[in-house]
């Protein structure tokens, strides 16, 4: 997967983090407007899932950082490092988040409360992903310091979320306005081509007194190609159903997120592999 996939443990803790984030503000949506206690309650065991995936990724990004303790000293940091920010927010987002859905899933959590941890829950996830971006807005990485950073992050989270969340959704049984949240992902998919082709322009202009931007990864044209493929197949196994006004099966949903999480591995291991640190960047 390019150069990038050394830093594996961050390809998957970043890609499924905001996958995750994704399908909980559009599973919390239907949550909230749903006045079905029997759909709320499958929804609720359906939402297991998503703590799983988020679980997943934060033992990978433990084993980025090595052990389970350098974890907690990062936390001294909170508020001056980046770094720090990021895992209080994710750690903040899936305690919140997988305890309140534990306490929903005992049958314990009163209506109010319930209207609250979905709303609060919704919001940890969009600041875990801001504050995911910001640990890559460093001045002396010219390849990560700009918007299409923070674009991507958000992209990938409005890609895969919202056909993680029908999966989920359509496996409990609950229904949703699909076509919603169907056309939110490819809207999102568009503006990943647009991303892919505007950073690819730009990194021709980016170089050092000894290297260049475009000359990090030989093969990035033809893997964002099949980066875009898999996404674009991914999001087909959901809309194509929708299209001819048909119900989408499980194992195509299913199929789907595997493909757009494909996609979005390939393209977070590119993101990594153009890390470029220069002490003064040249930007042309």
């Amino acid at each position: 997967m390019g150069n990038g996939w050394h830093e594996w443990p961050l390809v998957i803790f970043t890609v499924f983090g905001q996958c995750v984030a994704g399908a909980l503000i559009v599973m919390g949506l239907v949550w909230l407007k749903s006045r079905d206690e029997a759909a709320r309650a499958r929804l609720i065991r359906s939402m297991f899932f998503l703590w799983v995936v988020m679980g997943v990724g934060f033992v990978a990004s433990i084993l980025h950082l090595g052990s389970p303790l350098r974890a907690f000293n990062s936390l001294n940091r909170v508020g001056a490092s980046a770094l720090s920010n990021e895992i209080a927010a994710g750690s903040l987002f899936f305690a919140v988040g997988g305890i309140g859905w534990l306490v929903a899933f005992l049958g314990k959590m009163p209506a109010v409360a319930g209207k609250l941890w979905a709303i609060v829950s919704m919001v940890l996830g969009i600041l875990f992903i801001g504050a995911m971006t910001h640990v890559y807005q460093i001045d002396t990485v010219p390849t990560w310091h700009n918007g299409f950073t923070t674009l991507s992050f958000f992209l990938t989270a409005a890609l895969a979320g919202p056909l993680f969340a029908a999966l989920l959704l359509h496996s409990a049984g609950v229904s949703f306005n699909a076509g919603r949240a169907a056309a939110l992902s490819v809207l999102a998919l568009l503006a990943t081509v647009a991303v892919v082709v505007m950073q690819s322009n730009g990194l021709g202009a980016i170089q050092s007194a000894i290297q260049q931007a475009s000359a990090l990864l030989p093969d990035y044209g033809a893997l964002q190609v099949w980066r875009i493929i898999l996404l674009a197949a991914g999001l087909g196994c959901w809309i194509c159903p929708l299209v001819r006004r048909q119900e989408p099966k499980t194992p195509g949903l299913a199929a789907g997120i595997l493909l757009v999480l494909a996609g979005e591995l390939i393209g977070r291991g590119l993101f990594y592999g153009l890390h470029m640190t220069v002490g003064v960047a040249i930007a042309g």
